[in-house]
């Protein structure tokens, strides 16, 4: 993704979030997905500055912009990921991964802890 995700507004994030949930969405369905919205044309101006930043695109369909984030969700989720780990876990990946795991919700099949242990091996061996 172009540009440092850290300069990005709360509003701005909040429109990339519901872009990568969606994949694409019109202005008034990001709108309508946004938690207190501002106006329609709020949220067409800040997917235009999201786009000078190279942050979007857009298509013309059926006479109306679609918008898309530039970025794959899998660069996005690894970003976001990063920023919680920074911001809540103080860069403590271990931190992160406890709260992941000790947490009721987490459903770990065997086939996961599995991989989970593979991927930790793998990082030992590479120093991480």
């Amino acid at each position: 993704m172009k540009g440092n995700e850290s300069q990005y507004s709360r509003r701005e994030r909040q429109i990339m979030d519901v872009l990568h949930a969606r994949a694409r969405a019109t202005a008034a369905e990001v709108q309508a997905a946004l938690p207190d919205a501002p106006s329609y044309s709020a949220i067409r101006a800040l997917l235009r500055i999201l786009e000078a930043k190279g942050h979007v695109k857009h298509r013309e369909e059926a006479g109306r912009y679609v918008y898309l984030p530039c970025a794959s969700r899998e660069s996005a989720s690894r970003s976001a990921l990063q920023r919680v780990v920074a911001t809540f876990f103080q860069g403590s990946v271990k931190d992160a991964m406890a709260a992941l795991l000790e947490s009721g919700d987490a459903k770990l099949s065997a086939a996961e802890a599995d991989q989970l242990q593979t991927l930790i091996q793998k990082a030992k061996q590479e120093g991480r």
